[in-house]
């Protein structure tokens, strides 16, 4: 980045907020719980950034079932009060500020996953640490980017950290076609596993595109009475649980949910000292998991596929969008 381009980023910036004197800034808010009509384009204070945070002019987001299930209420029992809210965790754009002596400079492309816990991702202006920021590659396209972060780091932490995933595993993905399923996918093939992919029958061709080599129509065969046992088993979908599972777990099996409620958690707490673990996950904000991703797509072993594409002022669309059941991919959000 030279110097005359950084100063004209840095002019562009301070030129955004001339204006301004109230210091807002547009973004996507709703003040209560409920369906996607409570959110609306309305306008929030700029965000403050703290040492070791950047703030991240945001150029596309994206949406993940947890943005809507957050919207809706499903677990204020984990995650109570605090309005109004700004949706999301997924980000890619540009730095405006940071600390001088960090690993970033203005103006650099950047994606990142948002650690702050109620999201803020559909707004003007992000704030998130450094160490859940990661550098985007010239050659890799801000909406790829965006589609990355939530849906990409629960997969590789699912399967690695929490699945211990290991060449020659036999895998099964259960939901496989959706935005955390197609990454798992791709993850477990780069890693060596064999894997089988459960999904609806019109998204089989999808799924062994991205590598599967076996697939399961959920609608005309139940994986859980099959006859064949498999190493680990990620039930991306929610709709076989642990007990559900054991039947098609081989003796050291292990199975991960993101299934993020208290009968969820017991199953960890409970089964952890069984051959046959369960354990619900939630994906941790994390650079060098998002620099890992990178390096996968890079590689040419994780395809990103885009479902749908929507402006900001049709945030809600984007949310009954993915709500009414996204078969492929991720939907994004263009910010500018």
């Amino acid at each position: 980045m030279t110097d005359i381009v950084e100063q004209q980023i840095i002019e562009e910036n301070e030129a955004s907020q001339a204006g301004r004197s109230d210091g807002m800034m547009r973004a996507v808010i709703y003040e209560d719980y409920g369906d996607a009509n409570v959110l609306h384009l309305g306008e929030k204070p700029f965000p403050r950034r703290l040492p070791g945070q950047v703030t991240i002019q945001v150029k596309v987001s994206s949406v993940n079932p947890i943005d809507y299930r957050l919207r809706r209420g499903e677990m204020k029992g984990l995650l109570p009060g605090g309005f109004p809210r700004v949706p999301g965790y997924d980000v890619a754009g540009t730095i405006v500020d940071c600390d001088t002596d960090g690993p970033f400079n203005i103006g650099d492309r950047v994606f990142a996953f948002l650690d702050q816990t109620r999201g803020g991702a559909m707004a003007e202006y992000a704030v998130c640490a450094v160490d859940a920021t990661a550098e985007l590659p010239d050659d890799v396209s801000f909406s790829d980017a965006a589609a990355i972060p939530l849906a990409g780091t629960t997969a590789l932490q699912s399967l690695r950290d929490h699945g211990e995933m290991k060449p020659n595993d036999r895998v099964l993905i259960n939901g496989a076609s959706g935005g955390v399923g197609m990454f798992a996918v791709q993850i477990a093939k780069a890693h060596g596993c064999t894997v089988d992919a459960v999904a609806s029958a019109r998204n089989e061709e999808f799924c062994r595109s991205l590598g599967a080599d076996g697939f399961i129509d959920y609608k005309t065969e139940n994986f859980l009475k099959s006859e064949k046992k498999w190493d680990l088993i990620f039930d991306v979908a929610g709709t076989a649980n642990y007990l559900q599972a054991r039947s098609v777990m081989t003796e050291n099996s292990r199975y991960v949910s993101t299934e993020p409620d208290v009968k969820g958690m017991m199953t960890t707490l409970l089964t952890w000292p069984f051959s046959k673990s369960g354990k619900i996950m939630l994906a941790r904000p994390c650079a060098k998991d998002l620099r890992e991703l990178m390096r996968l797509h890079q590689a040419g072993n994780l395809k990103i596929t885009i479902d749908s594409t929507f402006p900001l002022d049709r945030a809600a669309d984007a949310h009954r969008r993915l709500e009414s059941g996204v078969d492929q991919g991720k939907v994004i959000v263009m910010h500018t």
